[in-house]
Formats: structure tokens, C-alpha cells, sequence
């Protein structure tokens, strides 16, 4: 029955996708299977298999490794609240990695090391799934870089892509989330390895909900017959780089902070009106989490999360669609010892990418800037690319949850 329930899931999620595609008539069915066996091996290697787990151990022990750096430069600025010995301080232990890693990305790309990488994972996109060369470059993009930050690789392309191709583009993006905003959930104490492979699983599985649900139907030139170059900010020397990936991450570690004090103090409000209309009728701890708890607990069911948890689960999952990702996984990461090990796994790979309304602003402002005679496609698509975004990451969930229940 472990296995049952989230194997249901995985099948409503596809009929769910179908029945919202925009021509199921047209869907290539090659490329729809061979995203999803991508997606369901990429879960049985580093979820269920001995050697798949240990590598994404060693992977993730480098990652942690690597982040670790970021703290001789926290304690340098902010002296011992930079230090985790005194207490968790969230705008001293996790912005400054994220400021740290984003200026390790732009390093990377000034020595071209990012480049080669994103083009050998885009390489193997396109040749594996048989997508077009330019939706497979920004796939490969959005694995370490964000959702406005990514089309910057393929920048001369888009205005020419396909509205099959500009759906995937949106919907990866939304799907996956920026490597300096993964190494910040790392830093609350989500468990690196399930961040790493939901990561990896991410940029196959929005490519599959995207073709279901916006299939190509266009014919002619692709942008696919191009040779792809990779766009980049260029820089005149490394140090250069470092300085202007520290103040993009700045901005970024800005922008996350004021999020985050709006919308806890939002959801604070709001948790202390519905106390007291829950009071009024009689109700107990009505709060935004009950609320979300109830409408999303059938979706954390049919993931595989036990009934019991499931309320849970769901409240988590509902806050990251309304509010956005990180304040869901705060919430995770304060509750997280008193769940199930299966429970957590799901979590972590449901809540795992950019997908929440929020997200489509932030979209369309970035991505309207470089094709701005696209921008009402944009506006038209964002909704639609938020929940083909949202299946995706379900989907991970829910294939993650079936090879967790093999275990």
C-alpha cells in the first residue's frame, strides 16, 4: 500500500497534466516518455540505489564543504552572530551564503567553467529527450542560476522560439530554483542530499509537464538548427567577477530578507484575525497553515505522505503556491524533527522550486526586459506555467516517495 498510493499519484499527475494540455492531439509522446524515464531514473539512482546514494552524498559533502567558506566571511563582517554556536540568526548565518555563492557562480562563468557545464547538460537534454537545443541550454541554465538570470544565457534566441519553446522556458524556470537560494534552504537545516536531487530531477521533469501541457505544434525554422551560444555578463578579470556576483547576491540576500519580514509578519496578521473569528465561532487554532492543511491534504496523500501527516505536509505545500518556497521551507525546518523521515523526503522535493505567484511577477518582470514584444505572453502563460511548474515538482515527489517505500 506504501507503494500504491504515491504510484496512483504519479498517474493522476499525468491525467491531470493531459487534461489540461492545450492540444493532447499533438503531444509528442517520445519526448513526454523519455522525460519522464529520465525523471524516474534520476530518482531510483540517487533515492534507491547504493551507488546513486553515495555519490549524492559525496556530492552534497562538497557542496557542504564548499559553503562552509561563507562563514569566514560572515564572522569577518558580522563578527560572532555569524558563529551557529550563539544561536540561529537567519540575516547572518544564511543571506551571507547566498551572497557568497552568487559570486562563486559568476567566478565560474568568467572562467567559463559554467558554460561548458550548462552546454554538456544541455547537450544531453536535447539529445535524450530530443527537445530543441535553446529549451535544453536554459534547462541546464536554471540548475544553477535563477529564473531571470537563466534566459541571459540564451538571450539572442528567445524572441525566435516557439510558444511551445517560451512555455518550457517559463516552466523551468519556475520549476527549479537558483543553486545561491538552494545553498540558503541548505543552511536552515534542509538535508542537502534530497535539495541536490530534487534539483537534478527538476529540469527533466518541467520539460515533461511543459510538452504535455504546451505541446509544439508549430512548424519551420527552430531555433534547435542553431549553433547555441552562450550569453554571459563579461568581466575584465576575476576580480571583477567575484565583486559583481557579491552584489547581484546582495541584492538577491536584500530582496529574500524583505520578503521574508513581509510575509511572516503577514501570516502573523492574518494567524491572529482567524484566531479570533475562530474563537468567535467556536473553532480551535484556525490558522492560514489549518486552512492550506485541509485544502492541500488529499495532494500530500496521494504523494505518499502518511494520513496523519498529511494535514501537515499539505499546509506546507499550500504556503509555498501562496506565499513562496522559503518561508515554506522555514516552516519545514522548525517542524521537521517531529515528522516522519518519508514525510520530510516528500517535503523537501514538493517544496523545491520557484513556483508561487509571487514567482510569475518576478517573471515577467525579468524575462518581459529581454523580449519585451513577448511580455503579453508572459502575462498570458504565467498561470499556466506556475501550475505545470507545480506538477513537476509533485511529480518528483511522488516518484521519490515510491522508491523511498521500496527502501
Amino acid at each position: 500500500m506504501d507503494v500504491l498510493i504515491p504510484l496512483i499519484g504519479i498517474c493522476v499527475l499525468l491525467l491531470v497534466g493531459a487534461l489540461s494540455s492545450s492540444n493532447w492531439r499533438s503531444i509528442s509522446f517520445r519526448t513526454v516518455c523519455l522525460a519522464f524515464l529520465l525523471q524516474v531514473s534520476l530518482g531510483g539512482l540517487m533515492i534507491y540505489l547504493p551507488a546513486g546514494r553515495e555519490a549524492l552524498a559525496l556530492i552534497s559533502s562538497l557542496i557542504s564543504n564548499l559553503l562552509s567558506f561563507s562563514k569566514s566571511g560572515a564572522k569577518f563582517v558580522f563578527g560572532d552572530l555569524g558563529d551557529a554556536d550563539l544561536g540561529f540568526f537567519f540575516a547572518f548565518q544564511v543571506l551571507p551564503i547566498v551572497i557568497f555563492f552568487a559570486s562563486l557562480i559568476s567566478v565560474l562563468y568568467h572562467l567559463k567553467i559554467m558554460q561548458f557545464v550548462i552546454r554538456v547538460l544541455g547537450g544531453f537534454l536535447e539529445k535524450v529527450l530530443k527537445t530543441s537545443k535553446v529549451e535544453s541550454t536554459a534547462a541546464a541554465a536554471n540548475l544553477f542560476v535563477g529564473l531571470t538570470e537563466a534566459p541571459l544565457t540564451i538571450k539572442p534566441y528567445i524572441q525566435a522560439m516557439t510558444k511551445s519553446e517560451f512555455f518550457s522556458l517559463m516552466t523551468v524556470g519556475l520549476a527549479t530554483v537558483a543553486g545561491s537560494v538552494l545553498a540558503g534552504y541548505a543552511a536552515l537545516g534542509i538535508s542537502l542530499d534530497y535539495l541536490v536531487a530534487a534539483s537534478f530531477m527538476s529540469a527533466p521533469g518541467a520539460l515533461l509537464m511543459a510538452k504535455i501541457i504546451e505541446p509544439e505544434i508549430q512548424t519551420g525554422e527552430k531555433v534547435q538548427d542553431l549553433h547555441i551560444k552562450i550569453s554571459y555578463e563579461k568581466h575584465q578579470n576575476i576580480i571583477e567577477a567575484a565583486a559583481s556576483g557579491a552584489i547581484q547576491g546582495l541584492k538577491l540576500a536584500l530582496a529574500i530578507g524583505a520578503m521574508l519580514v513581509a510575509f511572516i509578519g503577514l501570516i502573523a496578521l492574518m494567524n491572529g484575525m482567524l484566531i479570533g473569528i475562530g474563537n468567535f465561532l467556536s473553532i480551535d487554532n484556525l490558522t492560514i497553515d489549518l486552512i492550506l492543511g485541509y485544502l492541500f491534504q488529499p495532494v500530500a496523500f496521494v504523494l505518499g505522505v502518511p494520513w496523519q501527516e498529511s494535514g501537515l505536509v499539505g499546509g506546507l505545500i499550500g504556503k509555498k503556491i501562496v506565499f513562496n518556497e522559503f518561508v515554506a521551507f522555514i516552516s519545514l525546518s522548525e517542524i521537521q524533527n517531529q515528522m516522519s523521515q518519508k514525510a520530510l523526503v516528500i517535503s523537501t522535493f514538493a517544496l523545491c522550486g520557484f513556483a508561487n505567484f509571487g514567482s510569475i511577477a518576478v517573471l515577467l518582470g525579468g524575462l518581459g526586459v529581454l523580449v519585451p514584444k513577448r511580455r503579453s505572453e508572459i502575462a498570458k502563460y504565467g498561470i499556466k506555467a506556475m501550475y505545470a511548474a507545480t506538477l513537476s515538482n509533485l511529480m518528483s515527489a511522488a516518484i521519490v516517495s515510491v522508491f523511498f517505500s521500496l527502501l
